[in-house]
């Protein structure tokens, strides 16, 4: 198995970027999905927009791709939600409440970020042929509702991959990086 490549400064000095538009058939076709990666602080640091929910956020993660904070501005100036986790899979607000129905996972899925992909792929050692099947967070951009539910990863090729969640299965291809390039019906990776 080839592991994927770091993210790092030695990239690009502004960072790594990759943009996803949504597919004609999604609610909101046209609408962007962009990120970037950079290497801060002995960790990578994902910055994304969401133009269809006009959601901005930050994810902080460890050298190892595990999430350790996630901020989401939606239409304040201070964060709209902010959590983090103790890396064994712990969760709380930032104000300090501890968020027990959230304890177990390990990994986030945003709706509509095609990077929150990446997020599993990159931590998950999986040969091909293999699957893993493990407990996500789940952050609805419009509600800012917070919930858990499993999800399956199966690593098809080297560079393939297929996500079911909960019976809604999508196959796709990613990049060195681990980052998606097309998720059919969904979107198309532009940059």
């Amino acid at each position: 198995m080839t592991a994927y490549s770091p993210l790092s400064a030695a990239h690009d000095p502004a960072g790594h970027l990759a943009e996803w538009v949504a597919a004609e058939s999604a609610p909101t076709p046209g609408a962007r999905d962009a990120v970037t990666i950079r290497w801060e602080n002995e960790g990578f640091t994902v910055t994304g927009t969401l133009e269809h929910e006009r959601v901005e956020y930050v994810m902080r993660l460890s050298s190892a791709w595990q999430l350790r904070q996630f901020i989401l501005f939606r239409d304040l100036d201070d964060p709209d939600l902010w959590l983090a986790t103790d890396g064994h899979g712990r969760w709380g607000e930032m104000n300090g409440a501890h968020r027990t129905e959230l304890d177990g996972c390990r990994d986030l899925v945003l709706d509509g970020a095609a990077v929150s992909h990446a997020l599993v792929i990159r931590r998950l050692p999986l040969h091909v042929g293999h699957t893993a099947e493990l407990p996500v967070i789940v952050v609805d951009t419009e509600t800012l509702d917070v919930t858990t539910r499993q999800r399956r990863y199966t690593r098809s090729a080297e560079h393939l991959w297929t996500v079911d969640d909960g019976g809604l299965e999508v196959t796709f291809e990613v990049d060195e990086h681990g980052l998606p390039r097309d998720l059919p019906g969904q979107s198309r990776r532009v940059r």
